[in-house]
């Protein structure tokens, strides 16, 4: 029998010795992100998506053998544990086949066979099954279970209730219950039909049907969200009379002179106990597989979001927008400081216009601003049309981009908004995230909860304590990549730093206000509650660009600083050098040294001298400036401007199952349909499209009515950047 690091070094392609490696290291308490990037010889570089899936499928495993050992304690309590059933749970490789195998000894409610039972039928069960011919009727092989007392008045009601037993027997067999769900899976048909023609949403699901082996993930979870709002009728659909030969083969012995007895008690196991449950089965198993492919999509959509491009070095207007209670407006500097903030009332119902251009003149000439970010919720498309008129009238480099501002309204009412802008309403609070989001999206966004982001399908029809989980592991990845300064993080920005608790991010905070900005690394340690271990974990991802030591200025970690400056020594430089950037010719002189040489001569191996080497020629990199820069405009578009055939360049928001969604500056984002993704067959958009992508796209078709716009990227002049 494989063991778990044989069964996860199979399913993931790794070699043993290395998921045994990774294992041992989350045992020890080792985040992911520091396993990742600090441990890779012990784990062939996997990437830390790789890693999260060994964990969570090692999780499943152990979890999986802890259900083992609990069915094979309880079966033998009862004295009823086999050497032929212990193999079979011992075989078992899902929870399900442990759930079949443990059903029949499972402790259940009393249901019509148990009442059987208690009335001393079950012999006669075994009776009606084991008879062959010639045999005295059914009748008089019951009569001797008649028993007033025991509540059996007659031998048609001892025959009843010892077809309840069999049928239950049957519901409870292992490997039917197998052959079975297999016959649904390669068989079965969903049905769904609308209980309200005036739903627009479910319009699709109307008169509907689809076999389950084929239903896509977003097709479940729509289906799953209409019945629970009673907007929609499902039903499953199998081939009955598959179902019954397989039963009848079952349980009917050629022989058996009770056929027709045995093949109704079939037929009523089939539709009153096996298919319900079987049914349930698969519709819990579809929501389940769906859940998963959402959470895998939202992740996917969520690392590119967080790790878009910041706007670098430019003092930002954020503009929330609004009709009734106006426009608010918050300026703020390079580094997201606040410098000023404003209401206007440009929108309907007061439409100011003048006014409002005179107070965005003010600030554009008092500040300097060159970038304007508009938030896409109420208001959003008259603010971005007289944002338009604005910047044609003001002149000069000025220009815009709408912000998605999902989760805005989250932090600006949470207590971590009114902390940090405590003399603030919650509408300016928002108008400033608005703007930090465009200046550092990562820095900010890490402050809202990421369900609240807006990048997911069905996000709230999921397990929400695995949607967290597996977001939360996305934004630490993130995080850790991009690396944090120490000296100004917030902290809720340092709390999503690989090793570093909520606690420890406000202790970090406090020490800096107590003792100023770090000088080292070394400073951590004198945080309160943050250990050896936890310092081991965070330090590599915590900058200190003020420090002597250039290498605390690098994702270089403090464990491998000796190697470093040995290196650096054996190619003939100084941490002065590094300090000055003066390393143009190290990989040069490594590749002369030989990078096993090197590495061996440094104490590390040879892809912790490759990340070395990496950090080193370029201290303080961030990873997100290789990227391309986030589309800005100047002027907007109506959606009664788009033609079919039009060309027009968009940012991608969006990336469901089925396509994904693109700004192209009309307020409405329009789809880019799965099979207008790209000129190749594809699985899911995300293979070729991810959020922030910029894409050059041909409008296929528009539909003011309802706001539609359809787009193709494969019918494009040129492709994605």
């Amino acid at each position: 029998m494989e063991t778990m690091i044989q069964i996860l070094a199979r399913e993931l392609g790794q070699k043993e010795e290395h998921v045994k490696n990774v294992v041992q290291l989350l045992d020890e308490g080792n985040t992911v992100p520091f396993i990742a990037r600090y441990r890779k010889e012990m784990h062939g570089t996997m990437d830390d998506q790789l890693i999260r899936t060994l964990a969570d499928r090692l999780a499943y495993l152990r979890s999986l053998e802890e259900k083992r050992a609990d069915i094979l304690a309880s079966i033998e309590a009862q004295d009823k544990l086999t050497d032929e059933l212990q193999a079979a749970i011992m075989q078992a490789q899902t929870l399900a086949a442990l759930d079949d195998l443990y059903r029949p000894y499972r402790p259940k409610r009393r249901t019509r066979a148990s009442i059987a039972r208690e009335k001393g039928l079950q012999p006669l069960s075994e009776a009606l099954l084991a008879a062959r011919s010639p045999i005295p009727t059914a009748e008089e092989l019951a009569a001797p279970y008649v028993d007033p007392e025991k509540e059996v008045a007659t031998a048609e009601e001892a025959l009843a209730g010892a077809c309840d037993i069999i049928a239950e027997n049957i519901s409870d067999d292992a490997s039917l219950r197998g052959r079975l769900r297999g016959l649904i899976h390669r068989t079965g048909v969903l049905h769904t039909a609308g209980l309200d023609d005036e739903d627009a949403v479910y319009a699709m699901y109307r008169e509907f049907s689809e076999p389950v082996r084929k239903l896509q993930s977003h097709r479940v979870l729509a289906i799953n969200r209409g019945e629970k709002e009673g907007k929609l009728k499902v039903t499953l659909t199998v081939d009955d009379a598959e179902a019954m030969v397989n039963l009848n083969r079952a349980v009917l012995h050629p022989k058996n002179p009770f056929g027709e007895l045995l093949r109704a008690t079939t037929a009523d196991s089939w539709s009153r106990l096996l298919f319900p449950s079987l049914e349930r089965e698969l519709r819990n198993e579809l929501t389940d597989a769906a859940s998963e492919q959402a959470i895998k999509t939202f992740a996917l959509n969520l690392r590119p979001l967080l790790l878009q491009p910041p706007i670098k070095n430019r003092v930002t207007l954020g503009f929330d927008p609004a009709y009734r209670t106006g426009c608010k407006l918050a300026v703020v500097d390079e580094t997201g400081k606040v410098l000023e903030t404003a209401v206007i009332y440009p929108t309907p119902p007061h439409k100011k216009i003048e006014d409002a251009k005179k107070t965005l003149k003010r600030l554009c000439d008092r500040h300097h601003i060159s970038c304007i970010a508009i938030g896409n919720g109420t208001a959003s498309k008259e603010s971005e049309i007289f944002v338009a008129e604005f910047i044609r009238e003001y002149g000069g480099a000025l220009s815009y981009m709408v912000v998605s501002e999902a989760g805005a309204s989250v932090y600006s009412a949470s207590k971590l908004g009114a902390e940090e802008f405590p003399e603030f309403d919650v509408s300016l609070r928002s108008a400033v995230s608005i703007a930090r989001r465009l200046q550092d999206p990562l820095a900010e966004l890490v402050k809202i909860d990421p369900k609240a982001i807006g990048v997911g399908q069905y996000q709230h029809d999921m397990p929400q304590a695995r949607l967290s989980e597996a977001l939360d592991g996305v934004v630490e990845d993130c995080v850790s990549s991009v690396g944090v300064d120490l000296n100004t993080a917030s902290p809720a920005l340092l709390s999503r730093v690989a090793g570093v608790t909520g606690a420890v991010s406000k202790n970090i905070a406090a020490y800096r206000e107590q003792n100023g900005r770090f000088e080292s690394r070394r400073q951590l340690l004198k945080v309160k509650g943050l250990g050896p271990k936890a310092y081991e974990q965070c330090a590599g991802f915590l900058r200190v660009p003020e420090s002597a030591n250039p290498l605390d200025r690098t994702a270089v970690h403090p464990e491998s600083y000796k190697a470093a400056e040995t290196l650096l020594t054996l190619c003939g430089y100084t941490v002065q050098d590094a300090a000055a950037g003066k390393l143009g010719e190290l990989t040069a002189r490594v590749r002369e040294l030989g990078r096993e040489n090197a590495a061996e001569r440094c104490g590390v191996g040879v892809p912790t001298l490759d990340d070395i080497v990496s950090e080193l020629q370029k201290p303080g990199r961030d990873p997100r400036d290789e990227l391309p820069p986030p589309l800005l405009r100047s002027d907007v578009l109506d959606l009664n401007d788009l033609k079919p055939g039009m060309q027009l360049t968009g940012t991608v928001r969006n990336v469901a199952d089925f396509g994904a969604f693109v700004d192209i500056g009309v307020h409405q984002d329009g789809l880019v349909h799965i099979s207008q993704c790209c000129n190749k067959f594809i699985r899911h958009p995300s293979e070729v499209l991810t959020v922030g992508d910029i894409v050059n796209v041909v409008v296929l078709s528009v539909d003011p009515k309802t706001h539609r716009i359809s787009l193709s990227i494969k019918q494009a002049s040129t492709p994605k950047q």
